[in-house]
């Protein structure tokens, strides 16, 4: 016996949970990488010692950023195929965005402590 279209699962099902959460939590990230930006500021400007750290935490706060527009949007969408890619696209901008995070937290870590 065949299903209904309402009875089958759609590949394209959205779980608003994702979104629900990806878009706050990212959007609070970006303030995060703005304040560890600022303090990483002062600390280079005391100690005269440059490093890359406050230029990946730019780079993360825009991912961070791009993952809160995309989670928001997928709410946003009327179209099921629509919201089903914005969520990938916000799924997988957060996850690099966090990994970018721990490689920055691990430059400023290291970088000064010389």
């Amino acid at each position: 016996m065949r299903k209904s279209p309402e009875e089958r699962p759609s590949q394209y099902v959205l779980d608003e949970r994702a979104c629900r959460m990806i878009c706050p939590i990212a959007a609070a990230m970006v303030g995060v990488c703005l304040t560890a930006i600022g303090i990483l500021r002062v600390v280079i400007a005391v100690r005269r010692a440059n490093t890359l750290a406050d230029d990946l935490l730019a780079l993360d706060a825009v991912l961070f950023l791009i993952a809160t527009l995309t989670s928001y949007f997928a709410l946003r969408t009327v179209t099921t195929k629509r919201m089903h890619e914005l969520e990938r696209v916000a799924d997988v901008t957060f996850i690099a965005a966090m990994l970018l995070m721990t490689v920055a937290a691990l430059v400023m870590t290291y970088a000064l402590a010389v």
